[in-house]
């Protein structure tokens, strides 16, 4: 096991992946959750058979793989075949993540990128919960520049998510993004080495 897990959270577009990036320059071992759940549905895995048992074959591409925009149609309409999706997901998600963190040697700092880090249980796991976090003007105009939604779409998105007020609330170390990416990067120095000592 590692010698201290960090839970990484924050709403969309607060540069939850840029301080990612800076926490693995440290020399953090960094796990996307985002990423486990792309590779816990890919072709021959338990939980992609258990998806097309619940929803159909109409939910793959013609290559066997999962049709994730399909996938996001179906179920954000409809909270209970959400629920039945994250049902066979989170589960797969949380064992593979585990399997991540215990194959890490004991004297490693990992960090966990979870987006719903506290609603999923996972920041009671955690040493310490950071969170990133920028003005909602801010959060609107990233997602319309690097993401290209219309700012109807990127307010929506923002909007949809749970307040940030509860996360801030809740965390150990806030990383206040809505400076210069050096004005982050000394805000992490600082959590980093606070962490380390």
């Amino acid at each position: 096991m590692p010698r201290l897990l960090i839970g990484l959270t924050g709403n969309i577009a607060t540069g939850k992946s840029a301080v990612a990036r800076m926490l693995r320059q440290l020399g953090a071992v960094v796990i996307d959750a985002d990423q486990i759940a792309r590779d816990v549905v890919r072709p021959g895995r338990p939980a992609l058979a258990e998806i097309v048992r619940a929803f159909g074959p109409e939910v793959l591409l013609p290559s066997g793989e999962l049709d994730r925009p399909k996938m996001a149609r179906l179920v954000f309409g409809d909270p209970d075949k959400l629920k039945r999706l994250e049902a066979i997901t989170h589960p797969a998600v949380r064992e593979a993540m585990w399997r991540e963190i215990r194959a890490q040697p004991d004297d490693v700092v990992v960090v966990i990128e979870v987006i719903k880090l506290f609603e999923s249980g996972w920041a009671r796991e955690c040493d310490q919960v950071w969170v990133t976090h920028c003005p909602p003007e801010m959060q609107v105009a990233r997602l319309v520049k690097y993401r290209g939604l219309s700012p109807e779409e990127a307010r929506a998105r923002v909007e949809a998510q749970n307040p940030q007020a509860e996360k801030l609330a809740q965390a150990d170390v806030v990383i206040d993004t809505s400076g210069s990416l050096e004005e982050t990067r000394r805000q992490v120095i600082a959590a980093w080495q606070a962490a380390n000592c």
